[in-house]
């Protein structure tokens, strides 16, 4: 009874509509017959799109604790940990994927959320440890590979595996702002700074508002104008 009366809503959510599929998820009587915690679930997922994260894990934790869905509970339990880290609560984060690790659940991308607030809090080598052992779980997870690049290049530790990791990550995920800006980034620091324009700037196009991809490209006009 549940999935037809959340159809449609389901199928907003599909199409990349968070907030008419939130208005539509909000809208349900009491009395529709949706199942709460299914209700639940596609509510928070909506805010979690829309970057309302303190109203995704309202709905979101409420999976959490009484769902009855393993499988789903773990999902939630993830997504937790990404709004976590996501909001700059790194010490829940950490806690949650954690327990996440013990139950094996998505391995590797467990493995590289952690390298990400690794490098957040500025440990570059459990940073860089934890993306190889992603890479252990899966050779072709595109954060882990967009990361172990990413962190080589700005840490200046070994540009030419950096360059291969981010190409790498950029021909499984050809139309991620990330993988652009990172690749672009790479070439930056190898001073080919045609090469990291033509990137930094499909990076831009796909995310123009994005401060981390405005400095990279700030950084590249300082060093043409030096040339």
């Amino acid at each position: 009874m549940e999935n037809s009366v959340l159809s449609k809503g389901i199928s907003l959510y599909a199409q990349k509509k968070f907030s008419d599929a939130l208005a539509f998820f909000l809208s349900l009587p009491d009395d529709s017959g949706a199942d709460n915690f299914e209700l639940a679930y596609y509510i928070g997922l909506c805010y979690a799109r829309l970057e309302k994260y303190d109203d995704a894990l309202m709905y979101i934790e409420q999976v959490v604790t009484g769902g009855k869905d393993y499988q789903r509970v773990l999902q939630c339990r993830y997504l937790l940990a990404i709004i976590y880290v996501k909001s700059g609560r790194k010490r829940l984060a950490d806690f949650e994927l954690n327990k996440l690790l013990e139950t094996g659940y998505k391995s590797a991308d467990v493995l590289a959320s952690l390298a990400f607030i690794s490098w957040e809090n500025r440990d570059i080598d459990k940073c860089l440890e934890y993306y190889e052992r992603s890479l252990e779980k899966d050779s072709d997870n595109v954060t882990a590979l967009n990361g172990m690049g990413y962190v080589l290049a700005e840490e200046g530790r070994d540009l030419t595996r950096a360059l291969g990791y981010c190409k790498k990550a950029l021909d499984n995920a050809p139309q991620n702002a990330a993988c652009l800006d990172s690749l672009g980034w790479v070439y930056y620091k190898l001073g080919l700074l045609e090469e990291a324009g033509k990137y930094l700037k499909r990076a831009e196009e796909k995310l123009p508002d994005n401060k981390e991809i405005q400095k990279h490209l700030d950084s590249l006009e300082e060093a043409r104008t030096r040339h």
